[in-house]
Order: C-alpha cells, then sequence, then structure tokens
C-alpha cells in the first residue's frame, strides 16, 4: 500500500504539472498556467482530480457475446488497457531521444547519466518494442482504440497550437 500511495501521489502532482506547462507554452487553458501563493498548480490539480473522479465513477455497460449476459465494468479500467500501448510508445521515444541528444549534442552538459547506457536504454526500448508488438497481436481490442485516441490529440493539438500562436502574434 505505501508503494501505491507514493507511486499515485507522484502521479498526481506530475500530472498537474503537466497541465501547468502546456498551459505555459499556450497548448493548454490559461487558468491552469498559473501557480498559487504556495508554487503549486492548484487549478491543474483540481482539473486533475475532477477528471479521475469522473473516469472512477463511470460505468461501462459489456455484453458476453457467447451468454449474451450483461455485465457493468468500470470506464477508468477500461481506459488504461487503451493507454497501456500508448504511454509504451512513448516511453520508447523519451529514450530513444537520449540516442539523438548524444549524438546532436555531444558536449552538452549531463546533470543525469543513463545507467548502463548504452547497453540499459537499448534493452529497455527492444522490450517494450516486443511488449508493444504481443499487445497489439493479442489485445488487439485493447490496443486499437488506445491508439486511436493518442491519434486524435494531433489534429488538437495543431488546433491549439493554431490557436495560440495567433493570439501571440495578436499581443506581440
Amino acid at each position: 500500500m505505501v508503494s501505491t500511495f507514493g507511486c499515485a501521489n507522484g502521479l498526481i502532482l506530475a500530472g498537474a504539472r503537466v497541465y501547468y506547462a502546456m498551459a505555459q507554452d499556450g497548448l493548454f487553458f490559461r487558468s491552469i498556467g498559473r501557480l498559487n501563493a504556495n508554487h503549486v498548480p492548484a487549478m491543474g490539480l483540481m482539473l486533475q482530480g475532477i477528471w479521475a473522479g469522473l473516469l472512477v465513477l463511470l460505468r461501462t455497460r459489456l455484453v458476453d457475446s457467447a451468454t449474451g449476459s450483461v455485465h457493468y465494468g468500470n470506464l477508468y479500467s477500461v481506459l488504461l488497457d487503451y493507454v497501456v500501448f500508448a504511454v509504451l510508445i512513448f516511453y520508447v521515444l523519451t529514450i530513444g531521444g537520449l540516442f539523438v541528444l548524444r549524438r546532436k549534442r555531444p558536449n552538452a552538459e549531463r546533470p543525469y547519466r543513463a545507467w548502463g547506457y548504452p547497453v540499459v536504454p537499448v534493452l529497455y526500448i527492444v522490450t517494450a518494442a516486443v511488449i508493444m508488438l504481443i499487445l497489439i497481436l493479442y489485445q488487439t481490442q485493447d490496443t486499437w482504440p488506445g491508439l486511436v485516441i493518442v491519434l486524435l490529440g494531433v489534429p488538437v493539438y495543431r488546433l491549439w497550437s493554431r490557436h495560440s500562436s495567433a493570439g501571440m502574434r495578436i499581443r506581440e
């Protein structure tokens, strides 16, 4: 339980900071990009809490095709299944970024060292790629919808960034 609460704590705090950074870059609501008197993105934390509450409370209706029986599930667990594949894609891209940065900026300051470089990062990429392949082959019903949700973020990002950059040009 201690480990679970520690992980949840880190994810909650990091999530609010992601919304804050997005707002600072003009890619999310401006009100989320402000810190309170304690230098905490309180609006981001509130938004995240409301969204998490909705995901946990909403139910899904599942019908067993073989028996026709109806089961009710939790929307959060379904979304979690969707997200696993997408998260692995971004983890692989992030770790791959180590190699790109070391090639493009070999003399850059390295305040954090990648332990076991290059073996451990390559091993991670290969392992994650194998897991993604297994998911796409054997958990197709959970993998494709998650990938579609992530891909829907591309047009949303383009629209939001276009709107944001137009607003910046007006202010300049």
